[in-house]
């Protein structure tokens, strides 16, 4: 979701010669010892997958597989974890997904400038494309609020070329069952990530451009108020910015910053960062206590266990492995125009 590191991601595209940035060293950087209560000092990385293109949108099912997201190949897998891959769907740009409450895959078709359902067939269902009769944007994060609906950002970030913006802002969405759009936020430059808290009382969002985390309290119909920077998350040139983010379930807040993902606590303090090798883009809970954080970032996907259990909004109860989705069969759905990832 990155547009600062296009150059960097290129590099790996066919046809171009530029040299890959060197791989960081993995680090746990703590500012607070707080921070050792979530992740231990003998943490360790591992590799899940590589040889992706651009790594975005993971969603752990409870079949034992990620989804993710590869938004320069064009493609949605599932990746398991001896490291094989299947392809699910081909997409253009495909990028944040989420399931929903009838664990439906949910995932933001950037080309398409649509909100969609992966059907168990392997095909897709658009369920949100246009605001007031114009075209979306590239909606880029999505995820299930407290009342069931479904939460999007929808910022500029994976426009090409022939693209024509129709919305004079970058907003924050809601869409119910009914297939209902409401717009909730239009003052952000790039909203890119977004979560709600364990207790529904606070959405977050973050800025791509502005480079900060944003919360708002949120009433009882979902909308948002008293918007407020949470956190600023700063960083050198061409180390990343403000992206995918995920809360445990005591608040805590893990989200893509600058070198990889910057933990908060629900009071805006930064308590340590998770250096990672490539620049991640997005997260998710997994493994069948959801204290696992799977990482993707630039080419490959990275598992990190952690201390602290994940908060799942669509599932009930985030400790049960009773909702299992029938795997999509591959399938094929209309190869829109290539965009290179953020």
């Amino acid at each position: 979701m990155v547009v600062t590191m296009l150059l960097i991601f290129a590099a790996g595209l066919p046809g171009l010669s530029q040299t890959p940035k060197p791989r960081r060293e993995f680090q746990l950087e703590a500012i607070s010892p707080e921070f050792w209560r979530l992740i231990g000092r003998d943490a360790k990385l591992t590799t899940v997958g590589s040889g992706f293109g651009f790594t975005e949108g993971p969603m752990w099912d409870a079949a034992g597989f990620l989804y993710v997201s590869d938004e320069t190949i064009n493609k949605i897998y599932r990746l398991y974890p001896d490291g094989k891959k299947e392809e699910v769907l081909s997409l253009g740009d495909p990028d944040g997904n989420t399931f929903d409450r009838r664990h439906r895959l949910i995932d933001c078709a950037s080309i398409l400038r649509a909100v969609i359902e992966v059907t168990p067939e392997g095909k897709y269902k658009i369920l949100a494309d246009h605001y007031q009769g114009k075209k979306l944007n590239t909606p880029n994060d999505v995820v299930v609020g407290p009342d069931g609906a479904l939460y999007f950002t929808d910022p500029t970030l994976d426009f090409v070329s022939d693209m024509k913006q129709e919305l004079p802002f970058q907003g924050v969405y809601r869409l119910d069952e009914q297939g209902n759009l409401r717009l909730l936020i239009k003052d952000l430059s790039q909203p890119n990530g977004l979560a709600f808290s364990p207790d529904g009382k606070r959405l977050y969002v973050d800025d791509d451009e502005a480079k900060n985390i944003r919360v708002y309290d949120v009433a009882a119909d979902g909308s948002p108020a008293n918007g407020r920077v949470f956190g600023e998350e700063k960083g050198g040139k061409d180390e990343g910015v403000p992206d995918g983010m995920k809360l445990d379930k005591k608040g805590n807040l893990f989200v893509v910053g600058p070198k990889g993902i910057w933990v908060w606590d629900q009071a805006g303090n930064h308590l340590g960062t998770v250096v990672t090798p490539e620049q991640p883009a997005n997260l998710t809970w997994g493994d069948k206590d959801y204290r696992t954080l799977y990482i993707t970032a630039t080419t490959s996907v990275y598992r990190l266990r952690t201390s602290t259990a994940g908060f799942v909004p669509y599932l009930a109860d985030p400790g049960s492995s009773s909702r299992k989705r029938t795997p999509p069969r591959p399938g094929r759905a209309p190869l829109m125009p290539t965009s290179t990832g953020r």
